[in-house]
């Protein structure tokens, strides 16, 4: 159990944001980052007022510093902007209140349940690959069956912080074992795109940049068929082909910043061959021991 906790339960970052949108200033002020929010989200004035029950005038005037809005206004604000939660804490910051959404390490008792809830989910997903991650795709924690699947890999790149895109797009790392690179790199790359134009966020949109870079075309690269109904991803191992379906999991009702920013992403088997693949992988010995023994 070394490996595991080698690289389990990191510290998730800071309360500063990182996440101001495009072209926003070092310190931004509330009117900033409201218009910059309301951009983002493509929302004219009056549709932000209309759909936060004041006038497009007092909108305008809150973003251009005539108006200071009161707490529960700039609460309303974020809710409909659809803010996460590091943002909020900003906003409020900006309009001269203090932050309301705590930001407690994983280590902290109050997170106790959390710790425990994630670690059931992963070991329950058995022979599966399952992992957490933080808002960067930064590895969290991971079960037996993940870890097993980055034997030969670069040691670099199991480094903590680990990050699970570069992971798996670096020419050092997964990419060479999946067998539709292309078409897996393009839903990759489309997912993190998304959640840049969620959250604005700086890492984000430079990770974003270094992994566009990765890419060289496979010669004899496996596409998906139009027959299929989700892009898989298809992993070439020592007992065979895999294709694996991903699936994501995240808290329904967070009121703590690193809680809401936490996913789980677990790699199911899409067929029989692949079950008795990875179940075969679950049985074959220690981990990698680039990740401890």
């Amino acid at each position: 159990m070394h490996a595991l906790k080698s690289i389990t339960w990191q510290v998730i970052g800071s309360l500063r944001c990182s996440g101001y949108p495009q072209g926003m200033n070092a310190t931004p002020t509330f009117g900033e980052l409201l218009r910059g929010w309301r951009q983002q989200r493509r929302l004219s004035q009056l549709d932000l007022a209309g759909e936060s029950g004041v006038s497009a005038r007092h909108v305008s005037f809150m973003e251009t510093g005539r108006a200071v809005p009161s707490r529960e206004m700039v609460l309303r604000l974020s809710e409909q902007l659809e803010v996460p939660l590091r943002e909020r804490n900003v906003l409020l910051q900006a309009a001269g209140y203090a932050p309301l959404y705590p930001q407690r390490s994983l280590d902290d008792p109050a997170m106790q349940a959390v710790r425990a809830a994630i670690d059931a989910v992963l070991s329950g997903y058995g022979a599966s690959p399952a992992l957490a991650v933080d808002r960067h795709w930064t590895l969290v924690t991971a079960n037996r069956a993940a870890l097993r699947l980055l034997d030969g890999l670069d040691p670099s790149l199991l480094t903590p912080p680990l990050n699970v895109l570069r992971l798996s797009l670096h020419p050092n790392g997964l990419s060479p074992r999946i067998l539709n690179l292309s078409e897996w790199r393009a839903h990759v790359l489309a997912r993190l795109r998304r959640q840049i134009d969620t959250s604005g966020d700086a890492t984000l949109r430079a990770l974003h940049q270094e992994l566009s870079g990765y890419f060289t075309p496979a010669a004899n690269e496996v596409n998906v068929s139009p027959a299929e109904v989700f892009v898989p991803i298809r992993l070439a191992s020592s007992f065979g082909p895999l294709t694996l379906l991903s699936i994501t999991t995240v808290f329904g009702t967070p009121v703590d910043v690193t809680l809401s920013e936490l996913a789980i992403e677990a790699f199911l088997p899409a067929d029989a061959v692949t079950a008795v693949a990875l179940q075969l992988l679950a049985d074959d010995g220690a981990l990698p021991a680039s990740l401890g023994a």
